[in-house]
């Protein structure tokens, strides 16, 4: 079988791709672009050599951690306090919208008289 040739711009786009998703492997994007497993998984490992990026984090499929960015425990409250209101708002709203569809299914279903 031949080898084909990649351009650089298309190996960066490969690994910037596995690196930007989230719970991929080498080969699911590989299939996606056409590009053997092992030979993503190569690219990767080099990509992040040439950043150096080293220790458990170039086994393949292990991404770096990033550290979590700080965020004060007040403001978080707020956010996840902000966020139950609006899934209270939308749990009314689909239960009204649930309560309507079962009036008219009656209504429709007793309409018909076959």
């Amino acid at each position: 079988m031949a080898m084909k040739d990649y351009s650089d711009e298309f190996k960066a786009d490969a690994v910037a791709l596995y690196e930007a998703t989230p719970g991929a492997t080498c080969k699911s994007i590989g299939v996606d672009l056409g590009v053997s497993r092992a030979t993503l998984r190569e690219w990767v490992l080099w990509d992040r050599e040439r950043r150096g990026v080293t220790g458990a984090a170039v086994r393949p499929g292990v991404r770096p951690r990033q550290a979590a960015p700080y965020v004060d425990p007040d403001e978080r409250v707020r956010q996840l306090e902000a966020r139950v209101a609006e899934l209270v708002a939308s749990e009314r709203k689909l239960a009204t919208e649930r309560d309507i569809l079962r009036e008219a299914a009656k209504c429709f279903a007793g309409e018909t008289n076959w």
